[in-house]
């Protein structure tokens, strides 16, 4: 049984029967905060799945039609992007009844509209920061920050490295909001030429008056180059594709996921990590978008059951695409802390879909006060779990100390339970969050560390089956609700025979 403190920056958001896969992530403690104003909840997202008016995506029967752009226009629509390779396209129309017309255009298996959601929330965003590798908190290395990052160390990535492996030849799509390009921890590793935004509106570069960014905070864990400055990943000489797919402010539309996967595989990723998710109402009922985020009226509920199941499709299609083409998928679990084995009235995208691996996450609770010896795996009070939804578990962080003691780590003096969150770079510098969206690139990062072990190129099927093989298994024997198959492990996943 799992216990959500509302106390804490987590907080559980309903409303009219919606909830996010990852709106309650990600809270920021900044270094200089006190114990109260960081465990503070902030103002959280609004919650809700919308339906995005004027906006549809078609879905073919296999292939769209060769014509699909004249027949478009016949029914008084505009295409906006082909995914030819998925049998997928999206369009704009100002007509009422597109959906409809378009429905009977020879080819097209269904024409439903686009949805946009808060897939992850920005509060607090605050700045926290002006040879042989040990384990943190004593590793010796001489990048700045390495020995904040106990994550390294419960999933043993220093021992891969000494084993030769780093995650060379291997190319990672982090699929998120915005990026601090310049960030000296990144840039040597960002392919710049095959990174891409798909937001509206918005850059590839995260927002510069904006202090956090959650896609720099995410790539960082997957690949920080080891350049003795601040962080190191979890495959630091792996190569960064970066594809912004949601506004800065965390919201975005599912076309853009669609659109940024197809994007990532075409570009050779071998590896995407999606620290993202919604949960779609199974029942069908959605917020329409003309309404307002505090409006409670059944006049703006909408209820579209078969949306539900295309859109599914419409993922399924993008998903398995990745997976022919030999890109592995990797996905946040959630963080509403909800127990996927009794309650099945969302389904999590797109941590749910085919071919994906969801990824829950755990915490030590108060390591700061005994590195050595303090258990590093309790599963993070706000991770969805269940036993078909978890594939593996990760570090992701959490705030369940319950003391206001202060230590020191690193040369950095805090709060104990601040260490508990996992440290990564940020817009123009460094920050602590937590969420299954700092898990993902944990095991983002392992699964690079596995692919670059067997060359640079690996079958999904063949880098979960190492992923399996060499997790630690904390649960109950086997695949357990909490952490799936286990805890990823770096240096096992590399030096396994299996």
């Amino acid at each position: 049984m799992i216990n959500l403190r509302t106390s804490s920056v987590f907080t559980l958001i309903a409303s009219v029967g919606l909830t996010l896969g990852c709106v309650n992530e990600d809270h920021l403690v900044p270094v200089s905060s006190s114990t109260s104003a960081a465990r503070s909840g902030a103002a959280l997202a609004d919650g809700t799945v919308r339906i995005k008016r004027g906006q549809y995506i078609i879905v073919g029967n296999s292939k769209l039609p060769a014509d699909l752009d004249q027949q478009v226009i016949k029914v008084k629509g505009k295409l906006t992007a082909v995914l030819s390779d998925v049998g997928i396209a999206t369009v704009t129309s100002t007509d009422p009844d597109f959906a409809a017309k378009a429905s009977k255009i020879t080819g097209v298996r269904s024409v439903i509209p686009d949805f946009t959601a808060q897939w992850f929330d920005p509060a607090q965003k605050q700045i926290a920061f002006d040879p042989a590798f040990g384990n943190p908190p004593v590793s010796g290395d001489n990048d700045r920050y390495f020995d904040l990052q106990w994550g390294h160390d419960a999933i043993d990535a220093p021992e891969a490295w000494n084993a030769g492996y780093r995650g060379k030849g291997v190319r990672v799509a982090v699929l998120d909001s915005g990026f601090d390009l310049d960030h000296p921890d990144l840039a040597p590793n960002i392919d710049l030429g095959a990174s891409k935004n798909f937001v509206t509106g918005e850059v590839l570069q995260y927002a510069p008056n904006d202090a956090f960014s959650h896609g720099t905070h995410t790539a960082g864990t997957v690949a920080a180059a080891d350049n003795g400055l601040g962080v190191i990943g979890v495959a630091p000489e792996a190569k960064l594709i970066l594809v912004k797919v949601l506004r800065d402010s965390g919201s975005g539309d599912f076309s853009w996921i669609l659109s940024g996967i197809v994007h990532a595989v075409n570009q050779g990723a071998d590896v995407i990590s999606m620290s993202l998710g919604a949960g779609i109402p199974r029942n069908g009922k959605f917020i329409d978008d003309n309404g307002t985020p505090d409006d409670a009226s059944d006049d703006f509920i909408v209820s579209d059951t078969k949306a539900v199941q295309e859109l599914i499709v419409a993922i399924n299609k993008v998903t398995t695409y990745a997976y022919q083409q030999g890109t592995t998928l990797i996905a946040a679990a959630g963080n509403d802390a909800i127990n996927g084995n009794k309650d099945r009235s969302l389904v999590q995208i797109p941590a749910d879909a085919p071919h994906v691996l969801s990824i829950s996450a755990t915490t030590p609770i108060g390591w700061a006060k005994n590195p050595v010896s303090t258990f590093l795996d309790n599963l993070a009070s706000y991770s969805n779990y269940g036993t078909s939804e978890i594939d593996f578990a990760a570090p992701g962080g959490d705030t369940q100390y319950p003391g206001n003691e202060v230590a020191t780590i690193g040369g950095i003096r805090q709060p104990v339970y601040i260490f508990d969150l996992v440290f990564s770079t940020g817009n123009n510098g460094y920050y602590w969050s937590a969420g299954t969206s700092m898990a993902t690139p944990h095991a983002a990062g392992v699964a690079a560390l596995v692919i670059g072990k067997n060359g640079g190129q690996l079958d999904p099927a063949k880098v979960e089956s190492a992923l399996r093989a060499s997790a630690d298994d904390l649960g109950k024997p086997g695949r357990d609700p909490a952490y799936g198959h286990g805890r990823v492990n770096a240096f096992k996943a590399v030096t396994s025979t299996n």
